[in-house]
C-alpha cells in the first residue's frame, strides 16, 4: 500500500467546527510553532544549495523561482522583494508560476498538471547555465514545477527545490533537494498553512544570505535599497545621521545630492 503524503495526511485534530474562536486560534498556534524546528533541520541543505548560488551569482547568473498555486506566489514576493529592498535590478530574481501573472490573484485551473510548461515559461528569460532554478512545491509531486526543474538540470543549471514531503519526485530531479518535514496541516491538506510558512521562512533565509553575500548589506543595514516612499527614505536618513554621525537635515541633504547611502557612505570612505 502506498504511504500517504505527509501534507495529506490527517489533521491532529478533528471536529474543529466544534472549536470555539479561542480554541481554533490557540491550536493553529500551537502548530505553527513547530514550523522553525523543521526548517532549523534543514539548515544544512540550504546552506549547500546558497553556496552555489552565490557562486553563480557573482559570475552574472539569475534565481529563478518555480511553483504553482501559493507556492508560487511565495515565490513571486520573495522575488518581488528584492529590487526595493536591496537595490538589485528586477530581472536578478525571478519568481514564475502556472497560469501565469493572473494566476497571482486568481487560479488557473489544471495549469499546474502540465510538465512541459514550466521549462517554456522559462525560456522566455534566455536561461543560461549560470542561472540558477529553485522548484517550489508542497507536495512535490506537481507536474509544471517538476518539469521545470528537470529541464533545468538536463540543460545545465544550478537546481534545488522546497518542499514538505519526503522522497518525492521534485526532490528526486533537483541537485540540492530541501524537506521542510512540517507535519500534518492543522485543515487537512491546507498547505498554505504550515506548508506556506516553512516556504515563505527558506526563501527569507535564501535570498536574505544571497544577497548579503552579494555586498549589499553593510553592517545590518540595506545600504543599496531603493529610496522609492517616505518610510524608506527615513530609513536611508537614519542609518546617514546614525553613520557620519550628523543632524538628521544635514543626512536627508545628502541623501537629496547622492541619491544612494552606498554613494555617500563610499564617499565618506566608510565602504
Amino acid at each position: 500500500m502506498t504511504k500517504k503524503p505527509l501534507t495529506e495526511s490527517d489533521s491532529h485534530y478533528d471536529h474543529l467546527e466544534k472549536m470555539t474562536i479561542g480554541e481554533l486560534l490557540s491550536n493553529i498556534n500551537q502548530e505553527d510553532q513547530k514550523v522553525a524546528g523543521a526548517v532549523k533541520k534543514c539548515i544544512p541543505e540550504i546552506e549547500r544549495l546558497v553556496t552555489e548560488i552565490v557562486i553563480r551569482m557573482k559570475k552574472g547568473g539569475r534565481l529563478f523561482y518555480v511553483g504553482a498555486g501559493t507556492s508560487g506566489r511565495l515565490g513571486i514576493v520573495d522575488a518581488s522583494e528584492c529590487p526595493p529592498t536591496f537595490g538589485v535590478p528586477h530581472d536578478l530574481v525571478i519568481g514564475i508560476m502556472a497560469g501565469g501573472d493572473g494566476a497571482i490573484r486568481k487560479a488557473v485551473e489544471f495549469a499546474e498538471d502540465d510538465p512541459d510548461q514550466g521549462w517554456k515559461d522559462l525560456q522566455v528569460f534566455e536561461i543560461t547555465k549560470s542561472d540558477t532554478i529553485i522548484g517550489i512545491a508542497a507536495s512535490g509531486r506537481t507536474p509544471y514545477v517538476i518539469g521545470a526543474v528537470k529541464s533545468a538540470r538536463d540543460f545545465g543549471c544550478l537546481t534545488g527545490c522546497i518542499t514538505c514531503n519526503e522522497d518525492s519526485r521534485l526532490a528526486e530531479v533537483a541537485e540540492h533537494p530541501i524537506e521542510a518535514l512540517v507535519g500534518p496541516e492543522f485543515v487537512t491538506g491546507s498547505t498554505r498553512m504550515k506548508a506556506g510558512t516553512a516556504q515563505k521562512l527558506i526563501l527569507n533565509m535564501i535570498s536574505t544570505t544571497v544577497m548579503i553575500q552579494l555586498g549589499h548589506v553593510h553592517g545590518n543595514k540595506m545600504v543599496d535599497m531603493q529610496l522609492s516612499n517616505e518610510k524608506l527614505i527615513e530609513r536611508g536618513v537614519e542609518i546617514i545621521a546614525n553613520k557620519l554621525n550628523v543632524t538628521r537635515s544635514e543626512a536627508r541633504e545628502l541623501l537629496e545630492q547622492y541619491g544612494s547611502v552606498r554613494k555617500i557612505l563610499q564617499e565618506r570612505g566608510l565602504f
